[in-house]
């Protein structure tokens, strides 16, 4: 199997997972979090967002974003059969999905976990936070679903 194909195979396969993992938060978690006593769900997802940078997640969604780059490089390159369906599943990844991420979501939850849920502030910030962190992870959330056929169409 050529180098590009099995780029593509294990793009595919992150950008699966993280969209996975980015539509249980849109349609479960932070539902949830909105269910709950604002100190409970604040809390919540402060430690969620320090749990989660770990080995393995941030091998999985950095490991996509460097190898979504290595199928655009790839295809753009080569020019294969498919490879228009390489690049745009590459770039929905790494702009909608990891783009994202770093210009969105990582802001807000940087913010969040400097904030107490015993101040006005705190309060306010956590009310923003789940609406403007939702709307952000819908995003990210359709553009790595969007990813997964597009990879498979350049198969």
């Amino acid at each position: 199997m050529a180098l590009l194909e099995t780029s593509i195979i294990v793009a595919l396969v992150g950008a699966g997972l993280n969209g996975g993992l980015f539509f249980i938060f849109s349609n479960c978690v932070m539902r949830s979090f909105e269910e709950m006593p604002d100190g409970e769900g604040m809390r919540a997802m402060q430690i969620i967002n320090r749990r989660i940078l770990n080995p393995m997640f941030l091998g999985v969604f950095a490991g996509t974003a460097l190898v979504s780059l290595v199928v655009a490089v790839l295809a753009v390159m080569d020019r294969p059969p498919g490879s228009g369906f390489a690049v745009a599943g590459a770039a929905c990844y790494l702009l909608g999905g990891f783009g994202v991420t770093a210009v969105g979501n990582v802001p807000l939850n940087n913010r969040l976990d400097q904030a107490s849920i015993d101040t006005e502030h705190g309060r306010m910030l956590w009310k923003r936070y789940l609406r403007d962190w939702t709307r952000w992870n819908h995003v990210r959330t359709v553009f790595c679903i969007a990813a997964v056929p597009l990879l498979a169409l350049a198969l």
